[in-house]
């Protein structure tokens, strides 16, 4: 099982190109669904989370040609057919949920199996389920799969009783050929959202709304395929910003939409860092004095819990006290103990961590619990002294596309290995 092999101490310096944003990619691979003939999808990143979901949809029916140099994916899709989703192939990744809007809509019947992914906590689908059943489903789970059937969907006023973006992306996708018109309250405005409902627009939906709390859909009957670009990954672009900023380097990301990553750079900024940007890039470099900071995780454009785990990273080296408030998943601390055996001094009580920082890293051989807190493991190694030993990263090819790579090409010392076991 390969491994990452990390020598810390040294300042990344340079530019790094964002690739396409895996949360929205997601969707929109399974929003093809909805049109009979060819989508082409471009900038859509090289991911095991991206090849899960094309093998999903081929269950399904679609014929798929994927260029990994060129990232560029075309579906085709004839007719969709009426296929359990199994077990095997989304165990891994909850996003395979996402299904179910398409097939609904298209075919008025889904069955899938309950959804696994990270090990961050209970991220029940019930408000998705929720969702169906007020357009007009029928649901039930029987053998630990979800099944749910509608003669014909019918546009709803939908409350959501907490922002879920899985839920706003998944009904969303259902209600664009439902009877009438449905309006969903209290939506996810993550610009994943945003990104899935131009892709809709353009295959022909009307949707309005989408980026604020309240998204308005009134049903058509049929939907067109098209051609799309995936947007920048938010996520990844603040990973490399946080790179920067824990090696106490200069790191440019390009090709990336500022707006995304402002939650982090305000915290940056009040850290003590200097934050420059221009229309599609961001630099991070050091500054001359740093101090601890609280942050806390809320749904966009709030500060983003996928970077909760890198940012507690970076709070072990700043000088002070740091505080994280995580309120959207009651179980994303696993990263903690693998940072204490680096020499973090953190210490946590519910959904609050408080980081004693200041104290210069070391290495040590950790393990990966899951795709974000594995980030930070990475960040963390880039800083600490020594050779670091990285295990599990697997997890990381869930969500940051040529890790390594890139890292290297900013002037980290990373290499990927094969072997060590578990």
């Amino acid at each position: 099982m390969d491994y990452y092999k990390i020598i810390g101490g040294k300042k990344l310096k340079g530019e790094v190109e964002i690739s396409g944003a895996k949360n929205a990619a997601l969707p929109i691979i399974v929003a093809s669904l909805l049109a009979d003939g060819e989508t082409e999808l471009h900038n859509v990143p090289n991911l095991k989370d991206i090849l899960t979901i094309i093998k999903v949809i081929e269950c399904l029916g679609a014929e798929t040609e994927f260029n990994t140099e060129k990232n560029i994916l075309k579906i085709k899709i004839n007719k969709i057919k009426k296929a359990e989703i199994p077990y095997d192939l989304v165990k891994t990744m909850r996003a395979s949920v996402y299904v179910m809007g398409p097939m609904l809509a298209r075919l008025g019947f889904a069955d899938v199996s309950l959804p696994g992914g990270c090990a961050i906590g209970e991220r029940p689908i019930d408000i998705h389920l929720s969702g169906f059943e007020s357009l007009g489903a029928e649901i039930g789970v029987e053998r630990g799969y979800v099944i749910a059937k509608a003669k014909k969907l019918k546009g709803t006023r939908f409350i959501m009783r907490k922002v879920s973006v899985g839920a706003t992306i998944n009904i969303m996708m259902a209600a664009v050929m439902a009877e009438g018109e449905t309006i969903l309250e209290n939506c996810a405005m993550e610009p994943d959202v945003v990104d899935l409902a131009n892709f809709l627009i353009k295959m022909g939906a009307q949707i309005e709304g989408a980026g604020s709390e309240r998204i308005v859909i009134h049903g058509v009957k049929k939907l067109k395929p098209v051609t799309h670009t995936i947007m920048p990954d938010r996520i990844e672009a603040g990973t490399y910003l946080l790179a920067g900023a824990i090696t106490r380097g200069e790191v440019t990301i390009t090709h990336a939409v500022p707006e995304h990553v402002s939650a982090l750079c305000n915290a940056l900024s009040e850290i003590g860092f200097i934050i420059k940007q221009g229309n599609d890039w961001v630099r991070v470099s050091a500054g001359k004095k740093l101090r601890g900071v609280y942050v806390k995780t809320l749904p966009y454009p709030g500060f983003p819990t996928d970077l909760q785990a890198p940012m507690m990273a970076l709070m072990t080296t700043l000088p002070g006290i740091s505080v994280v408030n995580e309120t959207i998943f009651e179980n994303r601390f696993t990263h903690v103990g693998e940072l204490r055996r680096m020499g973090a001094h953190i210490e946590t009580e519910g959904n609050m961590a408080i980081v004693h920082g200041g104290k210069k890293l070391s290495a040590a051989p950790v393990m990966m619990s899951d795709l974000r807190a594995g980030a930070s493991l990475v960040l963390a190694a880039l800083a600490a002294k020594g050779i670091s030993e990285i295990r599990r990263i697997y997890h990381s090819d869930r969500g940051y596309e040529k890790l390594s790579e890139k890292l290297s090409m900013l002037g980290a010392d990373i290499k990927r290995e094969k072997g060590g076991g578990y």
